[in-house]
């Protein structure tokens, strides 16, 4: 016989439970696309600078929601956008092995899609991570805790669906492989649905122009110097980073003679680390200092670049890849927590969305000039340049005061 206190406690653990299970299914199928979109475009057209273009298209949506969405989320609610946001995505990616199968699909017609599908993704994420201090809290669980487990679930979808879409593709087609990814998306916004309680939607009534709201966000984290100087860095370090999955390692891969699992097992290899190291920081790491997190981040995960500048064979960046992502692992989840603690309740899907602009801003740029970069420079010389220059990015963390008081502890 179940004792009616254990039911009450996993009752309430169900919601936050069926949130970070949505994720899992809704990343697995995000994590395929990030094998099978750029396979089918350098298999299709067989250039690195239209691979780059389509990534250009996947994260500018990112910039562009995180300055407009944050406003959204706040007003409609967290429960509403995270399903609004499944559902687009779902239909934008389902609608790209339509048209390849029936009248066939143009290039710029893959990147309208793949630009609509990416529109409402950080308004979803913004969303999911918004519930996060009431979903714990309900549980029972620890506000840290709870977010090294959805940055975990994120990781875990980077290690089940990379060599799953590697064989799907092998089996199947680089297109027909995104149907999967369509359903992933339906199955997470049934979950969150039926199983996210209205009491953390928190939607609100209008009470300022919208112009007003938007830029409230804005100015609450230039007034955070923490928060302000963390968006200025990764946004940096996404300009630097954000071609790995969808140009670099493709091209790496491709020109090497690899097949799409040896794609599959590399992007599943970062899973791997980064798992282990946001497993890592829910355990141990909270206990550990902030900065010293922060540091060795930025200073360690350069090493990928300067490996991979120097085209070594499979098997000499399959490590690097795990040690890297390990090193990195806990960053999400403890910037998240940051956020959490730093942000007003009212104004936290504001505050993430901008935040989330700032760091994607030179994403897209970085997209397009590394894939053009590699077609004129070469490969080689392309990823040294990478690798001087987020090595130099790292070693200046050691000189922004800002980054002294992320130890510093803060309540909103």
């Amino acid at each position: 016989m179940i004792d009616q206190t254990e039911a009450a406690v996993s009752s309430e653990r169900w919601p936050l439970i069926a949130l970070l299970a949505g994720n899992v299914v809704s990343l697995i199928g995000n994590a395929l696309v990030i094998v099978a979109l750029p396979w089918f475009v350098l298999q299709t057209t067989g250039s690195a600078a239209q691979a780059g273009l389509v990534g250009f298209a996947q994260v500018l949506p990112a910039f562009i929601a995180g300055v407009f969405g944050g406003t959204l989320v706040d007003r409609f609610g967290y429960k509403s956008m995270a399903i609004v946001s499944d559902l687009v995505s779902g239909l934008a990616v389902a609608a790209v092995p339509l048209l390849y199968h029936t009248i066939g699909l143009a290039f710029w017609q893959l990147l309208v899609l793949v630009f609509l599908g990416a529109l409402l993704d950080v308004p979803g994420l913004t969303a999911r991570r918004a519930m996060m201090p009431e979903l714990a809290l309900r549980a029972n669980v620890p506000l840290a805790r709870a977010n090294a487990s959805f940055e975990a679930v994120q990781h875990l979808s980077f290690l089940l669906g990379p060599p799953a879409a590697g064989l799907l593709i092998a089996t199947f087609g680089a297109a027909n492989v995104l149907w999967i990814d369509a359903a992933g998306f339906l199955i997470s916004i049934a979950l969150v649905a039926v199983a996210v309680p209205a009491g953390v939607q928190l939607a609100r009534k209008v009470q300022a122009r919208y112009r007003d709201e938007l830029l409230a966000g804005l100015r609450f984290i230039r007034g955070e110097s923490v928060l302000l100087w963390m968006a200025i860095f990764v946004g940096l370090s996404n300009g630097l980073t954000g071609a790995t999955f969808a140009v670099i390692l493709p091209v790496f891969t491709t020109e090497s003679g690899g097949r799409a699992t040896d794609l599959g097992i590399l992007i599943a290899a970062s899973g791997i680390g980064a798992l282990i190291g946001v497993a890592l920081y829910g355990s141990v790491g909270l206990r550990m200092s902030r900065r010293l997190i922060w540091n060795a981040c930025f200073i360690i995960t350069p090493l990928e670049f300067w490996v991979l500048a120097f085209a070594p064979s499979f098997w000499w960046v399959l490590p690097v890849m795990v040690v890297t992502s390990l090193v990195s692992g806990p960053l999400n989840p403890m910037m998240v927590t940051i956020r959490h603690e730093r942000s007003p309740a009212e104004l936290r899907g504001r505050v993430f969305a901008s935040f989330s602009a700032i760091a994607m801003v030179a994403q897209p740029l970085g997209m397009v000039a590394i894939g053009a970069a590699i077609e004129q420079l070469g490969f080689q010389p392309t990823l040294l340049i990478l690798a001087i220059l987020a090595q130099m990015l790292g070693f200046s963390c050691l000189f922004v005061p800002a980054f002294r008081h992320l130890d510093a502890p803060h309540h909103a």
